[in-house]
């Protein structure tokens, strides 16, 4: 039927290597229809893990050109919870918390309820490094993002003739290094 909304799956994941320091976020869209797959990644050099994972579903939901019905697939319980559980109380309290103060990330939490009054949104929580492959390669290109910031800070030290650069990392639980 030609009036039905689109059906799209997402899988988002975002982190910060150290926490807070430089950051990566990836989206993996799926169109139900087609089967047609698209990647988005970005990364910031200074934010915090949750930062990054309200930015991969922010992008992600920024990409879609239409109102669409989604299913969007996190591995962030500080996401899955502040979407489905915080959000309703925080925006009948004027963006505040319960007990008062300020809500962490609210620009980005006032920009992910904006877009989801376009879409309708069914959030999914996934247990993550459990071998979801589409949460795998999620978590790649946040992974990909925060080694590139990495890679350009080691350039820029060695053009100031620096010799060696080590980066020893365990994020995840996997360790990676690089020596320049």
């Amino acid at each position: 039927m030609s009036g039905e909304k689109p059906r799209v799956t997402i899988y988002t994941d975002g982190g910060a290597d150290p926490n807070p320091g430089p950051g990566g976020w990836g989206a993996i869209l799926i169109h139900e229809a087609s089967g047609r797959i698209r990647e988005l990644s970005g990364g910031e050099p200074h934010t915090t893990n949750n930062r990054m994972e309200l930015t991969a579903a922010i992008r992600a939901l920024e990409t879609l050109k239409r109102p669409c019905i989604v299913t969007l697939y996190t591995d962030s319980e500080y996401l899955q919870r502040g979407i489905t559980e915080w959000l309703p109380d925080w925006q009948k309290r004027g963006w505040r918390r319960r007990r008062g103060g300020d809500i962490q990330n609210l620009d980005l939490w006032q920009r992910l309820a904006e877009l989801i009054e376009e879409h309708e949104v069914r959030w999914e929580w996934v247990r993550g490094h459990a071998g979801n492959p589409y949460n795998e390669r999620a978590d790649a290109l946040a992974t990909r993002e925060i080694r590139a910031h990495y890679a350009a800070e080691a350039e820029e030290l060695s053009s100031e003739g620096a010799e060696v650069f080590l980066l020893v990392s365990a994020r995840g639980g996997q360790g990676w290094w690089g020596a320049m």
